[in-house]
């Protein structure tokens, strides 16, 4: 996959942002960072902000008053939907015009397609479940679709 433009996404990293996930931002800047919740420490989000522009949602383990449960981010002419529990969807994905719905929540890294539509859980960024080191995905911009990947720590 080319480096040109991507988005960077993110969950559950429980106050803890693991230091290859901020070397790969700042060596090569998303256009857009999504965190799909249960980010833990508001740091975290400032921190995400100087590196790029930031759409986040809180999660089970955020308080209240960290952010909305769902956030429909138009990113480069692409409809995105954020929430942190894929069983909280409230809305058909398709009807909507959405492109891809980010979610978290289960710790386990995902890349599904169902009707057209991306479906991507990047893993936790700290504390992992099953075999999964810390993980994040990026989403390559093409000309004609969505290039998901999960980026494991080496």
């Amino acid at each position: 996959m080319s480096h040109s433009k991507w988005i960077a996404v993110l969950s559950d990293t429980h106050g803890v942002l693991p230091a290859f996930i901020l070397d790969a931002l700042r060596d090569n800047p998303p256009i857009h960072i999504i965190h799909a919740g249960d980010v833990c420490a508001p740091e975290i989000i400032a921190q995400l902000r100087k590196i790029a522009p930031i759409s986040h949602v809180r999660g089970n383990m955020d308080s209240h008053s960290f952010g909305p449960a769902t956030e429909a981010a138009q990113i480069d002419g692409l409809l995105f939907y954020i929430l942190h529990n894929l069983y909280d969807l409230d809305l058909d994905p398709k009807s909507a015009g959405v492109a891809a719905v980010i979610h978290g929540h289960l710790h386990r890294p995902s890349i599904e397609w169902k009707r057209g539509i991306l479906f991507l859980n990047p893993g936790s960024c700290s504390y992992p479940r099953g075999d999964h080191p810390p993980s994040f995905a990026r989403i390559e911009l093409g000309d004609d679709a969505l290039h998901p990947e999960i980026v494991y720590q080496k």
